[in-house]
């Protein structure tokens, strides 16, 4: 990697200004369909972070959060398909309505996964918030009940979107240049 991160970007698919007015609209549709109901947010470890921060600060309601952290990519740049429980989530879900949030729904393995196992523990609904679909990777039958963007099958990193643990704190989301993960 670069010292300057940014000359490892191809290019920039989305500006910081489109990602914040996006989850603008989201955070304010959330609020209005979560009125009256018991809001509790799921951040998936790391790459959920930038977009869960941003996202409860726009969702004019009373909510909980906790976290999550999970593993199945490892380095490389698709799923393994083994989901692994590093970080367990610290609050009872009975009666909660649960709002998983993540950074990219690709293949969909770890959020079918993840929905499927709390869904066990007495949530009153849950839900999937994803700031970015791939939906023409996904091999499970999954799709989220809100998306920020659908993006093209292309390796992304920025805006808490990693390769190999860098690249996360770029404030905008931009495509990877092959020749830094094909080595």
């Amino acid at each position: 990697m670069n010292q300057d991160m940014r000359q490892d970007i191809e290019k920039i698919l989305l500006t910081e200004e489109d990602i914040q007015k996006k989850v603008g609209e989201l955070g304010a549709q959330i609020t209005k369909d979560y009125q009256n109901k018991n809001l509790m947010l799921v951040s998936v470890l790391k790459g959920s972070v930038a977009f869960m921060a941003d996202l409860m600060r726009a969702i004019d309601l009373p909510l909980k959060i906790d976290f999550m952290s999970v593993s199945s990519y490892g380095s490389g740049t698709s799923s393994s398909g083994v989901v692994k429980i590093n970080k367990d989530l610290d609050i009872d879900l009975h009666g909660v309505d649960l709002l998983i949030v993540e950074d990219i729904l690709d293949s969909g393995k770890t959020l079918h996964y993840i929905t499927k196992m709390l869904a066990d523990r007495g949530t009153a609904s849950i839900r999937i918030a994803c700031l970015l679909d791939k939906p023409e990777r996904r091999a499970v039958p999954l799709s989220a009940d809100y998306t920020c963007f659908d993006i093209p099958d292309q390796f992304v990193v920025g805006y808490g979107l990693d390769y190999d643990q860098m690249y996360r704190n770029l404030p905008y989301i931009g495509v990877l240049k092959p020749e830094v993960y094909e080595k």
